[in-house]
């Protein structure tokens, strides 16, 4: 599969990819991210607060996505 990456999601798209094995999975599936994860590595990213409140919620934003698309029955 073949897509583009807008420069300003490019970050959020990065640090999405690095949480890939982070997935908190139960019985009924994958139900978010492991925030603990998250966190961590954000944390060393060198941040400022509003960079930090930003990507925050764009990765919320992919996780949103992500959990719609795995749950969608064929």
């Amino acid at each position: 599969m073949v897509f583009e990456v807008w420069p300003e999601n490019w970050p959020a798209f990065k640090l999405f990819c690095k949480l890939g094995t982070q997935w908190r999975v139960g019985p009924a599936g994958a139900s978010g991210l492991d925030y603990t994860a998250l966190l961590a590595i954000m944390a060393r990213m060198a941040l400022t607060d509003d960079e930090h409140d930003n990507l925050f919620d764009d990765i919320q934003v992919l996780e949103r996505a992500a959990l719609e698309a795995m749950n969608q029955k064929d």
